[in-house]
């Protein structure tokens, strides 16, 4: 049982303030709760932070995925190369639009799709019918975007970015700038690098993409009198436009975010630095004291030119090898108060997507899948606690099969 002098440590959790509390009762005493100025606001900060042209908020980073696979007029007859390790959205958007998915294998040490992997997906499929590919930053970490962008050969590319706001790579890159990426989209969920509650962004250096993301997530409508068709119906007698007047030009949905989730993102936005900060410490901190436990227990892989805003510790655990089964050593660790999660089940392995492409084999994502556990990281998290964790692991994966 967890001590009642130690805390319950989840795989990941919010850390709010007075001030985000302040920010969120300032809107509630207002007028505006939603599509207000904090939307705006949020929206430039988010730029801000990214260095996009432009950020568009939306309900989630499910939303936000669904938002630019919308975008991009995905529909029946295409298809989408994604990496087969990430979560479930990433996909089910795509097929969403009609269209279909290329599952591309990953890099065992990494978890992530690079260049290789997705150009063996590309080969693979042969059909010609792809239409763009959505890569995956995972838990933090990126591989070389221009590399990624290279062996896309024109194919437009949206990055899931939702576990690496605030990663740096190459010289001067930040994810989210868009720089080798048609459009990049963030989550704003609790165990994120900022939460808002709910929430999620795509951001762009393409101001039609944008505005057009604007008016998919508020049904397809707009009004904005130049863009109007209907014009015997827009304008009164006297050829003004009417006040209450809009259009829808396509089919769209409700993914606005309200004004009380930007308040939140806004106040988590001003500490974005220092939460990121807090998790790189606690990563170094996890690698120094799992060298103690190598091989049977090691750190992610790395990857050159990565500086990451770690979202997750994934400690990569050779249960095989140690005769230990994974839930057993989850069920010890959760006694001793410590959460943890596996990120996550390949995709190409889920029934719905076995029942519609087959049976596949993609050895690095089974592979990295058997071996992974997420550790707790947040930024509220002290260095002792990492080191109960660890040496709590150690005590487990020592006992080998005593389990």
């Amino acid at each position: 049982m967890t001590s009642p002098s130690r805390r319950f440590l989840p795989y990941g959790r919010q850390q709010i303030s007075d001030d985000d509390i302040a920010a969120v009762t300032e809107v509630l005493r207002g007028d505006i709760l939603t599509t207000g100025p904090k939307v705006a606001a949020f929206e430039q900060a988010i730029a801000g932070a990214t260095g996009a042209s432009h950020a568009v908020a939306c309900s989630s980073g499910t939303a936000a995925l669904h938002l630019a696979a919308m975008a991009l007029d995905l529909g029946p007859g295409d298809k989408v190369v994604v990496p087969a390790l990430t979560f479930l959205a990433t996909a089910n958007v795509v097929r969403m639009t009609g269209a279909e998915v290329v599952f591309a294998d990953v890099d065992a040490e990494t978890g992530l799709m690079g260049a290789r992997e997705l150009s063996a997906a590309l080969t693979r499929d042969g059909s010609g019918q792809v239409k763009a590919v959505f890569s995956v930053h995972y838990a933090g970490q990126c591989a070389s975007p221009a590399e990624l962008a290279a062996a896309a050969k024109g194919l437009p590319v949206v990055a899931d970015s939702c576990h690496a706001l605030g990663t740096a790579y190459g010289v001067g890159g930040a994810v989210g700038d868009c720089r080798h990426a048609v459009m990049e989209t963030f989550s704003f969920h609790p165990v994120k690098t900022i939460a808002a509650g709910e929430g999620g962004a795509v951001t762009t250096n393409d101001g039609d993409l944008a505005e057009r993301l604007r008016r998919l997530r508020n049904h397809g409508m707009t009004r904005d009198v130049g863009s109007f068709v209907r014009d015997e119906l827009a304008r009164d007698g006297k050829g003004d436009t009417n006040p209450w007047y809009y259009e829808m030009a396509e089919l769209g949905l409700n993914y606005r975010l309200s004004d009380i989730h930007c308040a939140l993102g806004l106040s988590q936005l001003t500490k974005l630095d220092t939460f990121c900060a807090a998790r790189r410490v606690l990563a170094a901190r996890y690698d120094e004291k799992l060298a103690s436990l190598a091989p049977g227990v090691r750190p992610l892989g790395r990857v050159a030119g990565c500086d990451p805003a770690w979202h997750l510790y994934v400690a990569r655990i050779d249960f095989a090898a140690l005769g230990l089964e994974r839930a057993a050593v989850m069920a010890r660790l959760t006694e001793a108060g410590i959460g943890t999660q596996v990120h996550y089940l390949p995709l190409h392995m889920q029934p719905y997507y076995q029942d519609r492409y087959g049976e596949m084999s993609l050895p690095g994502a089974e592979a990295f899948c058997q071996q992974a556990l997420s550790l707790p990281l947040f930024p509220g998290m002290e260095e002792a606690e990492v080191d109960y964790v660890v040496a709590t692991l150690g005590g487990i994966v020592g006992a080998g099969a005593a389990l």
